[in-house]
């Protein structure tokens, strides 16, 4: 019998300025724990991605990442108090409850790419 046990799978995120979008995420609240050749790992609790040192336009305003986390309403307002929608003039869009149980909203970064950041309603 074959082992199909996963044990992890991270997103190859894209910059196109890679040393503004290192600067962003850490700001955001990722750890940069390493970075080689192009690549930095970010990770956040449990939660981890790479971002790469690649720009493709119709690659970053398609690609979106979704994080959930126990608090939306903590990130959103760590978002707003550390102005980073100014700082790296990202759009930030307002916390909403959706009707598929999650209290969301979306920041882009400074790349284009979307995070939509959830948080689980209880319901």
């Amino acid at each position: 019998m074959n082992n199909l046990n996963t044990v992890e799978i991270k997103s190859f995120v894209p910059a196109k300025d890679f040393a503004l979008s290192k600067s962003f995420y850490q700001r955001l609240g990722f750890e940069m724990a390493s970075e080689f050749e192009g690549v930095a790992y970010f990770k956040s609790g449990s939660c981890a991605f790479l971002l790469q040192d690649f720009y493709q336009p119709q690659h970053c305003n398609n690609f979106m990442m979704h994080l959930l986390v126990e608090s939306a309403q903590a990130w959103y307002q760590h978002i707003v108090d550390a102005n980073l929608a100014e700082e790296f003039s990202v759009q930030v869009t307002e916390l909403v409850e959706q009707p598929w149980g999650m209290l969301e909203f979306c920041i882009t970064d400074p790349s284009g790419v979307l995070w939509r950041i959830a948080e689980k309603l209880l319901r």
